[in-house]
């Protein structure tokens, strides 16, 4: 007997039992008081037991009622957001447990104890009686479970369910009855359509399976459901086409996923780097969407997609680099229109990240190419400002960068401010005081607003704007050529689960390229439908 049970038994009980049918016959009169006491009093004298005393509780759930609300108080630390509801029903002592406001009292009071109240029982009965009575026959819950461990029963409970226990049965019964406030659908913020469905994930990871569920309505869509995270215990789930998926692929995602050892996972961006590839790349070849309709597109493609609860963000596996080009937009325009827009965009890529590198390497090492109107006003421009032409381009868009990176914590009503400041400071004082020359302030201007175009390699971009800005000021046209052979031999290494990253460019795909260059009608490309695993190159093999 541990010391806590002592103290009890021998100050507040002349006799200590653990079966509450056994205090009911001690305590006489009053049993609920002086068994909530007893279940108190233990629980503080248990939580203050050393570590190694704690250990040793088991794992399973108990038969005993008494015991299992002990050990769970226990290991709530005796939070107050735990809520344990005894009753008593046909004269069986049972409990049901819940946090605060993760659950729907409405439901809970029309599906669960509605039905419990109206319980009948013949004068033999057991405990396992109310247990197959409340599971089959009582409870109008649609999500229920069997829990037979503690863990399973913690992860339930802070998951917005209800666990019923019963007093001499082994195991508990987790009803679905959430309710906890939940983020209304919206339109998705980061891709933004014209045409097309408004509808975005939100943080509950059970909406957005069923937004998913609704666009492809098939039987060999399979979700598998995981948890990550030591102590976070965060849902993910797995989407993919049974008849469409390769193993080796699913194989190989399971055993990535399998391998992350952290203790909280809160978003998406946690887990990115375990299913990546290559660290030393600007690229991911893991795609994001925050779209069900762009999610059901790519799992139709042979890709698996996860979903993470707590993030409106979904993963992508594999992600091609020419998909970084592509919205939902250029399904639904017209296809000649929807080619000239893709061609805007890889322009707009190249000239986000060249263009300032180019202006300083022309500027510093090849005058000789500029028309002579313009390299006179360049001139004109650039001998009244202190510093040399590199300088002042490393200077002005690391302005700009602390001016974005402001526009994006600022709260909304006063994010307009920024961009006040940024037009009076940079665009005119500092050309005014001679600081900054005005093409510069051009092409600043310029590369911005081409980095939005193409806003899932927005991160990429700005570090290799910084990165030709250097290489054309130190080595001219030379060090721009040099830098591209870099960015190509880099891109081209790629190969996330056997998958190259510029496919279907290189290896050649002539059958995919009908929507990578060009956007062909959709009366061409319902000839086939191209599956990440026939590309050429591509070779899936379990790692």
């Amino acid at each position: 007997m541990g010391h806590s049970d002592f103290f009890i038994q021998t100050y507040f009980f002349p006799v200590f039992a653990n079966n509450v049918n056994e205090q009911k016959a001690v305590e006489g009169g009053c049993p609920l008081i002086f068994h909530n006491m007893r279940l108190r009093l233990r629980a503080y004298f248990l939580s203050k037991q050393p570590t190694e005393e704690k250990a040793e509780i088991q794992d399973d759930i108990l038969p005993d009622l008494t015991a299992n609300i002990i050990h769970i108080r226990t290991k709530f630390s005796n939070s107050t957001d735990l809520q344990i509801r005894e009753i008593t029903l046909c004269g069986f002592p049972v409990a049901m447990l819940a946090c605060e406001a993760m659950v729907n009292s409405q439901v809970l009071s029309t599906m669960v104890v509605g039905p419990l109240k109206q319980m009948k029982l013949g004068p033999d009965a057991k405990p396992q009686d109310v247990m197959h009575y409340a599971e089959s026959e009582s409870i109008l819950a649609m999500e229920q479970k069997q829990v037979h461990t503690y863990e399973e029963l913690f992860r339930f409970v802070m998951s917005g369910f209800v666990i019923f226990l019963v007093d001499g049965v082994p195991y508990g019964m987790a009803m679905g009855v959430q309710g906890f406030g939940l983020r209304g659908i919206s339109e998705p913020s980061s891709e933004v359509n014209e045409r097309g469905s408004r509808e975005g994930f939100i943080e509950a990871i059970r909406p957005n399976l069923a937004m998913v569920r609704r666009r492809i309505k098939s039987p060999t869509m399979v979700y598998e459901m995981m948890n990550i995270g030591s102590k976070s215990k965060t849902d993910i789930c797995l989407v993919y086409l049974s008849d469409r998926v390769s193993k080796d692929l699913l194989y190989d995602v399971k055993k990535r996923l399998s391998q992350v050892k952290l203790e909280v996972v809160l978003e998406s961006g946690y887990l990115q780097p375990f299913v990546d590839g290559k660290p030393l790349s600007l690229f991911s070849e893991v795609g994001t969407t925050e779209r069900p309709d762009t999610l059901c597109a790519k799992i139709n493609e042979g890709r698996i997609a996860i979903l993470v609860d707590g993030t409106p963000f979904a993963l992508i596996i594999p992600q091609l680099f020419v998909e970084n080009f592509q919205n939902i937009d250029d399904y639904t325009h017209r296809p000649f229109y929807a080619t000239f827009i893709r061609w805007l965009k890889y322009f707009a890529f190249f000239l986000s990240f060249l263009l300032p590198g180019l202006y300083v390497a022309v500027g510093t090492f090849h005058p000789e190419l500029l028309p002579h109107a313009l390299l006179l006003n360049i001139t004109a421009a650039e001998e009244t400002t202190p510093f040399p032409l590199m300088l002042e381009a490393l200077i002005i868009h690391l302005i700009y960068e602390i001016m974005h990176e402001a526009g994006l914590r600022l709260p909304r009503p006063v994010g307009h401010a920024v961009s006040i400041v940024g037009a009076l400071v940079i665009g005119d004082a500092a050309v005014t005081a001679g600081l900054i020359g005005s093409p510069m302030v051009m092409v600043v201007a310029l590369t911005a607003i081409s980095s939005f175009v193409v806003p899932n390699l927005y991160d990429a971009i700005v570090i290799l704007r910084f990165a030709f800005i250097l290489a054309g000021g130190l080595g001219g046209f030379y060090g721009i050529v040099l830098g591209m052979a870099f960015l190509l031999f880099n891109i081209c290494s790629l190969r996330n689960y056997g998958v190259p990253y510029t496919a279907p460019v290189s290896p050649f795909t002539f059958s995919a390229m009908r929507d990578v260059l060009i956007r062909a009608g959709w009366k061409r490309m319902q000839t086939k439908d191209v599956k990440v695993e026939e590309l050429n190159g591509v070779h899936i093999k379990k790692e």
